[in-house]
């Protein structure tokens, strides 16, 4: 059984939080799909990164010549019907796919997590709102919601960031709130309201780190809920504008000569299948990470 707590117990009689960094690297060497996860994630952060060093042509330039040419040794992945190089638009097309996953999500904790804190802790008229409203929105799905607020403010890049992170505040929230009414009624909570303490330092010093855990796991699955959401709304022609490249438009510029042409839809497909999968895989690993019994119990089968 791996030990993922700290050595000695918080004064108040606050339960001991898991050693994270040394939890990471004992699911890291026990679980090869959270390995493969972070090693898929890590690649394709590396491909954003560095896109000008490894796309072989301009992603926007255009070679009409050279349309539609299958896979060869100079267009690895073919050319579209503007003889644009798919290989190098697909690269850059990591770009908007993990900027707008990632910050999208960062923009739903920074909203939907304080609110959550509030409402669980202070419950009252507060939490009853926060209920009703969010009970509203999760009446409809993040892609939904997401689309009817890009109709209205417009697409771009920084657009769909706010617009995703927005569509999923409901989440935060929520689980923000249902982990935060659990700990209020903790022992060393009481203890700390008792000398004194501030609702805020509470909600600061003794909440928010006790429900960290669901929410590291939950951000993980929302980037790729969050990626997909950004891939489907290019897709649609509300996200991307092209000819600026995302693997949502890559996919339906594909999809009119997927008969003739299939390479087109399908390598797109594949990259955004691969990161989802991958936040997911990841999302398993956070979770396990988090949650001591299950670390045991992965430690034991192995």
């Amino acid at each position: 059984m791996i030990d993922v707590t700290a050595s000695t117990s918080p004064p108040g009689n606050e339960p001991a939080r898991p050693n994270l960094v040394w939890a990471a690297v004992n699911i890291l060497v026990l679980d090869r799909n959270a390995l493969v996860g972070c090693l898929i994630i890590l690649g394709f952060c590396f491909v954003a990164l560095f896109a000008p060093l490894i796309a072989p042509f301009d992603p926007t330039g255009q070679h009409i010549l050279d349309a539609l040419k299958a896979p060869n040794a100079t267009y690895w992945l073919g050319t579209d019907e503007y003889g644009r190089d798919l290989f190098s638009r697909m690269i850059y097309g990591t770009r908007p796919a993990l900027v707008v996953g990632i910050f999208s999500v960062l923009v739903s904790i920074l909203i939907g997590v304080p609110i959550g804190l509030v409402a669980g802790y202070k419950l009252g008229w507060f939490d009853r709102v926060v209920g009703w409203l969010i009970d509203i929105m999760l009446s409809f799905p993040s892609l939904l919601l997401a689309l009817m607020m890009v109709t209205l403010v417009g697409s771009g890049m920084t657009t769909l960031v706010f617009v995703i992170g927005i569509s999923y505040v409901p989440v935060f929230v929520r689980l923000t709130r249902g982990a935060a009414m659990v700990v209020r009624n903790h022992d060393f909570v009481t203890a700390s309201r008792s000398f004194g303490a501030t609702d805020a330092r509470i909600m600061r010093r003794h909440i928010l780190p006790n429900v960290l855990g669901p929410i590291i796991v939950m951000s993980s699955l929302t980037i790729a809920g969050a990626i997909r959401d950004e891939a489907s709304l290019s897709f649609l022609g509300m996200g991307i504008q092209p000819p600026n490249p995302s693997w949502g438009n890559l996919i339906r510029d594909g999809v009119s000569v997927i008969l003739q042409d299939p390479w087109m839809a399908v390598a797109p497909g594949l990259a955004l299948t691969l990161s989802v999968l991958a936040f997911n895989m990841v999302g398993d690993c956070l979770r396990d990470m988090l949650d001591p019994r299950d670390i045991a119990l992965s430690t034991e089968k192995k």
